[in-house]
């Protein structure tokens, strides 16, 4: 990926080193929870590799960018330049009482993603990398308190996602389409934390008989969905299409009316980012990246209490959205402006050049990229 893109866009003064492990080491990592093994070597490996490039070259800077997380360290954090950390994320969870709402196998992942990330905070050289970093950049709010905790002294809440103007320029191609129905747009992979469940609940209490409900994707829930639909006697109003391409997921999003993301811990939410640049409202939990990337003009954040009272909030935002043609336009204008003033990688770009300078200079005091 990183040679075609050298490709399509040639930059000479960038230059790519390659860091693998040996075989015997490959062999046995590089899949499932193992490839957390495997990256922990590789960081040592790129240390090594680091440190042998400064001495010959002397680098004004290092910066750590993936893995995305804040619980595990980053080696080249020992070199004496300054240190820019993330942006990583990782620190989100679930909210009290959301998981009993879970599969037993759900409850079981989340226990354990709990427990892992405990073990990379007591990791020494996980708080070493944060009371290193010169500047830490968390992918939340959620995560920038964590990694305060670890010792990082100058923390910027900066979300770890954008798009590029061929995205805008892709989106801008969408034919938006006339319908009877409103529609209600959630796309992802079915997981349990995904937060499917309460859309679904929250469609069914809306009580909408002239909208719909599309879901995009599959996954392990898909079944545990679909018979949710069935209990709440909405299966002439939700489809799930499964997984389908890019180019048709753009189309019926270009289609939609709003999409519906109630994530419940997530770094991200690129699919956020998706639909405000098609020009689409977005409904999400005031919680985790969504929360970030959402503003009060481009969707509407439902507060995190409990279940049943997210899922009444939620709602009541589809029904106001589907009985107001008017607010929605208005909201996805002001998400497409919401994203190009923010969210473009050039912008982005422009933002991480300021973010080193200062770096550099030893004033991390401004504002995130």
């Amino acid at each position: 990926m990183i040679e075609e893109a050298k490709r399509c866009e040639p930059l000479e003064n960038l230059h790519v080193v390659y860091v693998d492990l040996p075989d015997w080491i490959l062999r046995r990592t590089k899949q499932g929870t193992s490839a957390q093994l495997f990256y922990y070597f590789w960081q040592l490996a790129a240390y090594f590799v680091a440190r042998r490039l400064h001495r010959r070259i002397g680098f004004d800077l290092v910066h750590h960018v993936t893995y995305a997380k804040f619980w595990a360290p980053s080696f080249v954090s020992l070199l004496p330049p300054p240190f820019v950390w993330g942006p990583v994320g990782g620190g989100e969870s679930s909210p009290p009482g959301f998981d009993a709402r879970y599969s037993r196998a759900g409850r079981l992942y989340e226990r354990m993603r709990e427990t892992a990330r405990w073990i990379g905070e007591t990791d020494p050289f996980v708080k070493l990398t944060a009371r290193r970093s010169a500047l830490a950049l968390a992918a939340t709010a959620e995560s920038a308190a964590h990694m305060r905790a670890l010792g990082a002294r100058n923390v910027r809440v900066c979300p770890a996602i954008g798009l590029t103007q061929a995205d805008l320029d892709c989106f801008d191609a969408i034919e938006t389409t006339g319908r009877d129905r409103v529609r209600f747009l959630s796309i992802g992979r079915l997981l349990h934390w995904k937060g499917f469940d309460l859309g679904i609940e929250a469609f069914a209490r809306a009580g909408l008989p002239n909208a719909e409900f599309v879901i995009v994707g599959d996954g392990p829930e898909r079944g545990r969905l679909e018979a949710l639909v069935r209990e709440r006697g909405i299966e002439d109003r939700v489809s799930f299409l499964g997984k389908i391409t890019r180019d048709q997921t753009l189309k019926l999003l270009g289609s939609s009316d709003a999409l519906v993301h109630p994530s419940l811990h997530e770094s991200g939410g690129l699919v956020c980012l998706e639909a405000m640049a098609a020009r689409r409202p977005v409904l999400c939990l005031d919680w985790g990246g969504p929360a970030i990337v959402v503003a009060d003009s481009t969707g509407i954040r439902v507060p995190v209490g409990d279940a049943d009272t997210v899922i009444a909030d939620l709602a009541a935002a589809m029904k106001r959205l589907a009985g107001d043609a008017g607010l929605r336009a208005e909201m996805g204008q002001a998400g497409r402006r919401h994203v190009e003033a923010h969210y473009t990688w050039a912008r982005k770009i422009d933002a991480y050049r300021a973010v080193y300078e200062e770096a550099v200079r030893g004033n991390c005091d401004g504002a995130a990229p």
